[in-house]
């Protein structure tokens, strides 16, 4: 352990981004006992500590299908208004209360009908908790800005009705599309009528590859599909050889680098699912040496137990980052989020650098 790394209580302190977080991935242990205890639906544990752990443990066997196997639970007691008004506002208040500033959390609205909502019903209850959330952040002095982007399942036929859904409530609190599930077996080119859709219509998608699968999946992903960044990404690695004096890149490593496609790494959610045999061995250092637009983000709070600062504690313990890292990895997530140009703008100029100049005394990075 590096004995100079960054506290848990100093990266608190830093103005965070994240662009990869699964809403139905975050839930309080405590919030899912009651909702449960209230619908009937039986859990594996009825006392917090012990269902965090078990949700720990049962994501930790290595491989991304059981890691998904875990979401039954959650998706389970997201199934009526109140309960997706809720569970939205909390996720909102403990991202804030963790520093982070902004939040692209997605959720897929079509898991969330077996109560009998409809999906407008899902995203409307859905944004209407996140904006109660921000408020009761900002009023306890952490304020945060969140947007959602609506997931289509992979391995099912709804995503061109999801990503029609994401364009009907665009500027409304939606600001992107992805596919999330199985990647095995489940190509991100079976849903090129839905990502050829959203092109058509100027709307941004994130797509999940290069988690479980390798280089090829990254490929259809941003070739075949046109996506704006990578969920994950960290079989990319692959395609790079670093045995020699100098890195030797792939045509499609140099076609993201050059493009600034952003690659969305959640480092302990990958060791789970073995898209990284260890964190001392992890992708993350590499690419982001090469100059890759490499983000840092939690994937599921609740199955890898963590928080943004946990996650850049883990890097800085690791490969010695300091916070001329994290602050990088922020600004490239401002510069790769979906929102609009003065948007950005103003995250950068007004809460992240003054945020970042304050903790280090420095000035901030150049791009």
């Amino acid at each position: 352990m590096n004995p100079k790394a960054l506290s848990h209580e100093q990266l608190r302190a830093a103005p965070k981004v994240v662009l990869h977080e699964h809403l139905d991935g975050g839930l309080r242990p405590q919030t899912l006992i009651e909702i449960a205890d209230e619908i009937g639906h039986t859990l594996p544990a009825t006392e917090p500590d012990a269902l965090a752990d078990w949700f720990f443990e049962a994501a930790d066997s290595g491989t991304l299908e059981r890691y998904l196997e875990t979401f039954a639970h959650t998706i389970a007691v997201s199934q009526q208004a109140d309960h997706c008004y809720r569970i939205a506002a909390e996720a909102a208040q403990d991202l804030a209360a963790d520093g982070v500033v902004y939040a692209e959390v997605r959720y897929a609205p079509e898991q969330q009908l077996l109560g009998g909502l409809s999906l407008e019903g899902v995203v409307e209850a859905t944004l209407a908790g996140f904006e109660e959330g921000e408020r009761l952040a900002e009023k306890a002095g952490h304020p945060i800005k969140v947007r959602t982007l609506l997931c289509g399942m992979r391995h099912a036929d709804r995503t061109l009705e999801i990503a029609k859904l994401a364009v009907a409530y665009r500027d409304k609190g939606v600001v992107g599309f992805d596919i999330a599930g199985g990647e095995i077996g489940n190509p991100a080119e079976r849903h090129i009528e839905a990502f050829d859709y959203l092109r058509r219509e100027s709307m941004p998608f994130t797509i999940h590859a290069g988690e479980s699968c390798g280089p090829e999946s990254i490929w259809g992903a941003v070739a075949v599909c046109g996506a704006n960044r990578i969920g994950h990404g960290v079989q990319l690695i692959k395609d790079i050889d670093l045995t020699g004096d100098e890195a030797k890149l792939s045509n499609l490593a140099h076609y993201i680098r050059d493009r600034r496609i952003a690659l969305e790494i959640a480092p302990s959610s990958n060791l789970q699912t073995e898209g990284a045999e260890s964190i001392e061995t992890h992708p993350i250092k590499a690419l982001y040496d090469l100059g890759f637009r490499v983000t840092v983000n939690n994937d599921n709070r609740l199955m890898s137990r963590t928080d943004t600062s946990r996650e850049f504690q883990l890097l800085s313990e690791t490969f010695g980052w300091g916070w001329a890292e994290v602050e990088r990895c922020t600004e490239n997530a401002v510069r790769a989020s979906f929102l609009h140009l003065p948007e950005r703008r103003r995250l950068l100029e007004e809460v992240v650098r003054p945020g970042y100049a304050a903790l280090e005394g420095t000035e901030t990075n150049p791009e």
